[in-house]
């Protein structure tokens, strides 16, 4: 699925989404492509798709989300973050979304491929799934690695950048989604840092989408991998509303009403 005929990444166009397996297509990415990473990968904590997400109604989430097998989900981890290694330029950098229950196979993955940690970010969100027995979950961590300590892109466009962000996740009432969803207001914020326009941004993970419509929105070119076909159209739905450089497009107020 392309949005817009552009220079070629092998044998992918820019600006472009496609069904698959990441481990696959990310073999066919040339060495030193990618500007920047963003990616969701599966936690592998047995995450089911068709619960009522955060009060949402089941029929309103999309089917068919793969979880990994978590007895294999360090050699699964170590091969996508060898891949995304390789397919980065030197310049580049990534920020990888993750659970707490699975995080050291991050951690160590990205150690064994050579990445250099600059921050562990935290995204704190408003709610968390409801528990008796334990301290409800309400954040999710975010490693800032890149190949070069030296050589990256980090725009400070803030005065003073904490490595906590609380951002509130976006409430979609009355209308269909994924089981699992990054803030465009999340996505965008790391972009503005971590990028600059015209830049290749990849989404192994790509999920509904987001980095993709974050991307184009704010002018870079996009890249991005789904192994469910329904969630590559839903992706592709959402992109087209999109403008090229528009940057607000499907933002949402705290409240859930969009802003255009």
């Amino acid at each position: 699925m392309t949005d817009r005929a552009d220079a070629g990444i092998g044998r992918f166009e820019t600006n472009s989404i496609h069904t698959g397996d990441c481990l696959r297509l990310m073999k066919e990415i040339p060495d030193s492509s990618i500007d920047l990473i963003i990616t969701d990968p599966p936690f592998a904590i047995g995450f089911k798709a068709r619960r009522g997400n955060y009060n949402r109604t089941g029929a309103r989430v999309l089917d068919g989300y793969q979880e990994v097998d978590p007895s294999g989900y360090g050699a699964f981890t170590s091969a996508w973050i060898t891949e995304a290694h390789r397919v980065l330029k030197e310049t580049g950098s990534m920020y990888v979304f993750s659970g707490w229950n699975n995080l050291k196979y991050i951690l160590i993955a990205l150690d064994d491929a050579g990445f250099v940690t600059i921050n562990h970010l935290i995204w704190k969100y408003q709610f968390g799934v409801f528990t008796k027995r334990k301290y409800v979950t309400s954040h999710y961590h975010i490693p800032f690695v890149v190949k070069d300590p030296k050589r990256y892109t980090f725009n400070k466009v803030e005065h003073y950048p904490e490595d906590v962000w609380v951002i509130r996740r976006e409430y979609w009432t009355g209308k269909q989604k994924t089981p699992t969803k990054l803030p465009l207001a999340l996505v965008s914020k790391i972009l503005r840092f971590s990028s600059d326009e015209g830049d290749l941004v990849l989404d192994p993970f790509l999920g509904s989408g987001t980095v993709a419509v974050a991307a184009k929105g704010m002018n870079r070119r996009y890249l991005g991998f789904e192994v469910v076909e329904d969630y590559c159209d839903f992706a592709q739905t959402r992109l087209e509303e999109v403008e090229t450089g528009s940057a607000q497009q499907e933002h949402m107020r705290d409240d859930g009403v969009p802003t255009a």
